[in-house]
């Protein structure tokens, strides 16, 4: 079968289990088991021969051979013995669980998975069949996967805003399946022509991250690993953890991420008379310019810890960050005192998998130890206003962020040029001075300017019913946190 037509294959097989109640996401997981061990087979046969630590009882040709309930009882003793190994197989297999529904189903699966020469493809093609997998996956709003996918044609025009360069570091606190690492990698390879050493240092010492959901830490391991990042053995470049717990040490040129939305971090435990409940999660941390259970603004402030002192930030942020007064208000000031906060780029709801998100790209440059303020200007390009996005009809390609890019000028940000004026009182492009924005209601970096609002006669019959939709989820949502705070008055 063609490379082109693989993830067909494998994506086919996903439907045909979702009539025996296997969700697309647990099926990836699935997919990820074998596909590794399927993998690993491959890479220790010529010409490889790479020796590869999978204990004789789970190597792939014991799955060929064996059908019905052996079949069955077998996988899952791979699965638990894999568990116990060290490393990237470790890291793999930890909780891994059997969730294909019976003998006839995993024979196929298997099957298929091994049908094809996978070390035979390029880094590319593989990787590009799981995100793609990925992304169908994340589209299935009732698995709830969307949560750890940000949009590619948004990563792809912040990592060429950034520009990274060669033999620098790049972390992500919040990993997800790992978009932000392998668009920097593409960049990278696309825009250098990198030498064998370069090469080694994009392979295993450019990319560091955290994830803290186990079923997605996979994922991210198993994307990256498809892509050439990393190897069977070594220590993964992902650790599983909440990132926030505590600075890690490590300081990186370059951070790229999209936190995860929802305001508070909390967490779960189980009360005196055995009952679940959930209590917000403070980080007090002597790094972090306030404390706070708002979880953005807690991400804000260990980025800023993060980078090395000229270290740059390109960081997806819900609207709250901007105007929340509180923590809010001190994080913004400090952020402005500390770093170069030079851009922020306005989003339109309609691009994210969780719907009615209001979010923006915010960037900064570190400057520590200066002894004045370094925030001078602050450049706001406007993709909201009178913009429309639906996921499914009219979903954010790369060419609607051209024109951000552009007036962005990744080439050198000091020659910028305003599309605003008097004259254009609807340009998109607007700068603001430091002064300006002090004097502020509460420091706020939500400002808007456009008149010209959303024009529901330029909509489709389609998109207004996706839009209601949005407006239904953000109305929902609003409900939710105003059911929260009344409980807290209550109290």
């Amino acid at each position: 079968m063609a490379d082109s037509n693989v993830g067909q294959k494998i994506w086919s097989m996903a439907t045909v289990l979702m009539g025996f109640g296997v969700s697309k996401s647990d099926y990836l997981e699935q997919i990820t088991f074998l596909l590794f061990l399927k993998m690993a087979d491959e890479y220790s046969k010529p010409p490889y021969n790479r020796k590869i630590a999978i204990p004789a009882s789970c190597v792939w040709e014991t799955l060929r051979t064996k059908s019905g309930k052996e079949l069955f009882d077998h996988y899952e003793h791979i699965l638990k013995t894999l568990a116990e190994q060290s490393g990237t197989l470790q890291q793999i297999y930890t909780g891994a669980q059997n969730k294909v529904p019976d003998p006839a189903h995993l024979a196929k699966i298997v099957s298929m998975v091994d049908s094809e020469n996978w070390s035979s493809m390029s880094s590319d093609v593989k990787g590009d069949i799981y995100e793609d997998l990925l992304e169908k996956i994340a589209a299935d709003t009732k698995s709830g996967a969307g949560q750890y996918f940000t949009p590619r044609a948004l990563i792809n025009a912040m990592v060429k805003c950034i520009r990274p360069e060669p033999n620098k570091t790049v972390a992500d606190p919040c990993t997800g399946s790992g978009g932000f690492l392998l668009y920097v990698k593409s960049y990278l390879e696309r825009n250098f022509q990198l030498n064998s050493e370069q090469k080694k240092f994009l392979k295993f010492q450019t990319f560091k991250g955290w994830e803290i959901v186990q079923s997605t830490y996979r994922l991210c391991l198993m994307n990256l690993f498809l892509h050439n990042i990393s190897d069977f053995d070594g220590t993964p470049p992902i650790t599983r953890a909440d990132s926030l717990i505590a600075d890690p040490g490590d300081r990186f040129d370059y951070i790229l991420t999209n936190p995860p939305f929802g305001k508070k971090s909390s967490m779960t435990f189980t009360n005196e008379q055995g009952e679940q409940e959930q209590e917000d999660l403070v980080y007090n941390r002597q790094d972090f310019w306030a404390t706070t259970s708002n979880k953005q603004l807690n991400f804000v402030q260990h980025i800023h810890t993060l980078l090395k002192s000229r270290g740059r930030a390109a960081v997806v942020v819900p609207d709250n960050v901007l105007f929340e007064g509180g923590a809010g208000e001190t994080v913004r000031k400090k952020l402005l005192e500390t770093t170069d906060l030079h851009t922020i780029l306005r989003l339109p709801t309609g691009i994210f998998y969780a719907q009615g998100v209001k979010a923006n790209v915010i960037f900064f440059d570190n400057r520590v130890g200066m002894p004045s303020h370094q925030t001078k200007v602050v450049w706001i390009y406007d993709y909201r206003t009178g913009i429309h996005h639906t996921l499914k009809r009219n979903p954010l390609r790369e060419s609607d962020l051209d024109d951000f890019v552009q007036c962005y000028n990744p080439e050198n940000r000091h020659t910028r040029k305003e599309t605003y004026s008097a004259q254009n009182p609807d340009g998109r492009w607007r700068r603001f001075t430091y002064d300006e924005i002090m004097a502020r209601d509460k420091r706020s970096l939500d400002i808007t300017w456009i008149k010209s609002g959303d024009n529901t006669d330029d909509y489709t019959l389609a998109e207004l019913l996706d839009l209601i939709k949005e407006k239904s989820a953000a109305i929902a949502t609003a409900v939710d946190n105003l059911e929260h705070l009344i409980g807290e008055v209550d109290e």
